[in-house]
């Protein structure tokens, strides 16, 4: 289908990528990664003949349709959302046009006689018949699915593009995409700015679809779900595998370990025998057999070890001061933008060194908040920030504040103070720009490496409650792996709305759901929200919820807030209960062991079993506090 060979790629004298070749065949879905700036963008760029390459070949089939997503779109105005996804259908609409000037004409013209009238018949005839072969009666119906299953609703068909935000364009141009009939499909981190829901539902239409993908992602979990092959770009090479990103990155590291075992090996082997030719060269009679060991030696074929490129930001994310106990408390608050309601009567109580993650679709309210939270949006009802509150805020759209015709190290000098001006190299050495990297201007890097500049400008402000809107769009799998780790250390408090999965998994101590201008709370980690929902596909969340709606009013509607406040205390209170006996049962369980395994010496430490027959009142004690506190909640 396409065949790339010794592909040689140059930015200022430095090669992204040196004679690399592949085959993109049937089938094949192509996971490709790698660091940002790794050239992963450029690659697909270069397929889908949108830039040069210095050398090497590039050979496809004539009749091959490449459709390509890019992260940079530009849209005509004017143009509705479904006149917008109609584009696809080129020969469609040239076909319309076409039997609607027929049609023009046949009701115009009175020489219903003749042979050019006739002939107009004739054409009529012939270009229907092909309007039907290619699809003419069913696209609109196809269209309609696809904006639905992206996330549209049907009152947004009609309303133009340029009033939807850069997010909801990508979406437009993906639906495009998946419209027409491509024989390959180039897609550049496809999942910004989608919601789980419809990450999902794009994840089976790829799974679906006849055509071959290469994708850039950086979504762990869409990655596993959607390849089946995994090409890398690291320092110059590809590593390509037909495996999906998981197991590539085990078998990269099993391969990497055999091939360094190897490497010693032979190196010993080296060694030895050039003991032996050192030994032989002293003896006249053993000279023809050192010439015999050299030539033998010239012509091993030495084992060489895969490079890696392991540097990875170094991220820290220290609390300036200790806030009060409740750092964010909302009473009775609601959004409207003029006609359209985002928020409605939204009840919210967030405590020091909370984690939270805000999930649902978009367009339910998750940005609007985190705004009203930092204060830049109006509402209605209260918002009272706790003592201390220091807010930290990193936006969806971070990186497009950042001044383009600026330099990396500008950017940051210009944010700093006398404070920490001094520490503006270092901190961006952390960040991975080091030594000339930090004289580029911001406009030449790569979306992940201008999402690593916001995190790090950011770092420049003080801060004990960091709220932050997608931080993950466009950075690599590695970062984002720095960037969770940064955050799960975070002693402050968290608020995090984000559509990534596996990001999310164990990051959060709860999840607070966005829909129909409402939030609800769940006590756990995403996986924890999507078991108490009893579903694996988002979508089925919305049919349950429009049944539930039509019914009945939720119970919780009716509930005071001052209700509504104590029952949220009671419910930390019961959520603090329940890790203390976890705590405990996990301790117990260990003395167990220790007993089973060895009584006599166990039982002879000092004060063992004493503390046993303590820690086992004490579990008793939780449990029977438990039982109190949810008897309380519920009524």
């Amino acid at each position: 289908m396409l065949n790339i060979h010794n592909l040689s790629v140059s930015f200022q004298g430095e090669y992204l990528f040196e004679e690399i070749s592949f085959r993109l065949g049937a089938g094949d879905r192509v996971g490709l990664i790698g660091k940002n700036g790794a050239g992963k963008s450029t690659l697909l760029k270069i397929i889908s003949g949108e830039q040069e390459y210095d050398t090497g070949q590039i050979a496809k089939d004539k009749e091959l349709k490449i459709g390509f997503l890019k992260q940079d779109l530009d849209f005509e105005k004017g143009r509705t959302v479904i006149d917008e996804a109609h584009q696809a259908f080129e020969e469609i609409k040239l076909m319309e046009a076409k039997m609607a000037e027929i049609n023009e004409q046949l009701v115009t013209r009175t020489d219903y006689e003749s042979d050019s009238y006739s002939q107009l018949i004739e054409d009529l005839s012939e270009y229907t018949h092909q309007y039907e072969i290619i699809g003419g009666y069913n696209y609109e119906g196809e269209t309609e699915k696809v904006l639905q299953g992206l996330g549209f609703e049907r009152e947004d068909f009609h309303k133009l593009t340029e009033t939807f935000s850069g997010g909801w364009r990508m979406r437009i141009e993906l639906a495009k995409l998946l419209l027409q009939n491509n024989d390959i499909l180039l897609l550049d981190e496809p999942t910004n700015h989608l919601d789980i829901e419809s990450i999902i539902w794009l994840e089976s239409f790829l799974n679906n679809y006849t055509g071959s993908v290469m994708l850039v992602s950086h979504d762990k979990m869409f990655l596993n779900n959607v390849t089946n092959r995994s090409i890398e770009i690291s320092l110059g090479s590809i590593y390509d595998y037909r495996k999906p990103y998981s197991e590539f990155l085990e078998f990269r590291k099993e391969l990497r370990e055999q091939q360094l075992a190897a490497q010693k090996n032979q190196q010993k082997e080296i060694e030895a025998t050039e003991k032996l030719i050192d030994k032989f060269r002293a003896k006249a009679s053993k000279a023809s057999m050192a010439q015999s060991l050299i030539k033998r030696l010239d012509k091993v074929n030495r084992i060489e070890v895969d490079e890696d490129d392991n540097a990875v930001m170094s991220v820290n994310f220290p609390i300036s001061v200790n806030p009060g106990k409740v750092v964010i408390e909302a009473e009775h608050l609601s959004k409207s933008y003029g006609d359209k309601k985002v928020l409605n009567d939204v009840n919210l109580l967030i405590e020091r060194q909370s984690k939270i993650a805000f999930v649902g679709q978009n367009g339910q309210g998750k940005t609007t908040l985190a705004k009203i939270i930092i204060g830049e949006a109006e509402h209605s009802g209260k918002l009272k920030l706790g003592h201390n509150v220091q807010l930290g805020y990193f936006a969806q759209n971070q990186a497009d504040y950042l001044n383009g015709e600026k330099t990396v190290l500008e950017t940051m000098i210009d944010s700093a103070n006398e404070k920490n001006r001094m520490k503006v190299r270092d901190m961006l050495g952390s960040f991975l720009f080091r030594g000339d990297e930090v004289e580029k201007k911001v406009k030449v890097l790569s979306g992940g490496e201008r999402n690593r500049l916001a995190l790090c400008k950011m770092l420049l402000e003080p801060f004990n409650v960091l709220v932050m809107d997608e931080p993950t769009n466009h950075l690599d799998i590695k970062s984002k792996n720095v960037l969770k780790e940064a955050l799960l250390k975070f002693e402050g408090t968290l608020i995090l709305v984000s559509h990534d999965r596996d990001f999310l998994q164990n990051l959060t101590g709860r999840v607070y759901e966005f829909r129909n201008h409402k939030i609800k709370e769940y006590l756990g980690d995403i996986d924890y929200y999507l078991e108490q929902r009893k579903l694996q596909d988002m979508r089925a969340v919305e049919k349950k919820d429009k049944v539930k709606v039509s019914k009945s009013k939720p119970v919780e509607e009716n509930v005071s807030y001052s209700d509504h406040k104590d029952v949220r205390k009671l419910k930390n209170k019961l959520s603090k209960t329940e890790a203390q006996i976890t705590k405990l049962e996990k301790e117990i369980k260990k003395k167990d062991k220790e007993l089973l395994h060895n009584y006599e010496k166990t039982a002879t430490k000092p004060d063992f079993l004493s503390n046993y027959n303590k820690s086992k009142k004490q579990l008793e004690n939780l449990m029977q506090e438990w039982e109190e506190i949810q008897m309380k909640i519920e009524k």
